[in-house]
């Protein structure tokens, strides 16, 4: 399931992140187009990575941060324990399942940046040795994190697609184009 910020929506600020955002996670929804789940699960480079992992683990990012902006409990929070099932599919899920779970954090997301008075609003992060000791970020900072994370992983995307089968960002682009809404 694709999801497009409107076009209208680009001309203010909370629009062009929104745009930005919605920008990554496209490039990484594509990189499993075509693919069935045992390959989107394969590891065809040196790195613990799989398409389908890289999918589920920046889903369930982007609603951890979500979370804490909103400042509720995490229904799906990982701990050491459980931190390596966020980077691949257990107990019959599906890349389907995956993307449509993330297809609703991203509707939530957007709601949520769209309802905040301010992007100059803050929210406390959580005690970390790589967070600052009582720090807060704004929803600002929030959104643009979100771009750069998502953009991380959706490089980790085009290599291991590169690696599975060849196809490059710009083939999955024009796959996308010619079979809209297939996966």
């Amino acid at each position: 399931m694709v999801t497009h910020v409107p076009a209208e929506a680009h001309g203010d600020e909370r629009g062009a992140l929104l745009s930005f955002i919605d920008a990554q996670r496209g490039a990484l929804r594509r990189s499993v187009l075509g693919l069935t789940d045992e390959r989107a699960a394969e590891r065809p480079s040196a790195s613990e990575l799989t398409l389908s992992g890289l999918l589920k683990h920046v889903a369930e990012t982007e609603l951890n941060w979500l979370r804490m902006a909103q400042q509720r409990p995490n229904e799906r929070q990982r701990t050491q324990e459980t931190w390596a099932d966020s980077f691949r599919l257990v107990d019959g899920e599906t890349v389907e399942g995956v993307l449509e779970f993330w297809a609703g954090v991203a509707k939530e997301t957007e709601e949520f940046i769209r309802s905040v008075p301010s992007l100059d609003d803050t929210f406390p992060l959580p005690e970390a040795p790589w967070f600052p000791k009582e720090g807060r970020v704004s929803m600002r900072w929030l959104g643009l994190h979100l771009i750069e994370e998502i953009g991380r992983h959706a490089g980790h995307a085009d290599i291991v697609r590169e690696s599975l089968d060849g196809r490059n960002a710009f083939e999955l682009v024009d796959m996308e184009r010619a079979y809209p809404g297939r996966n």
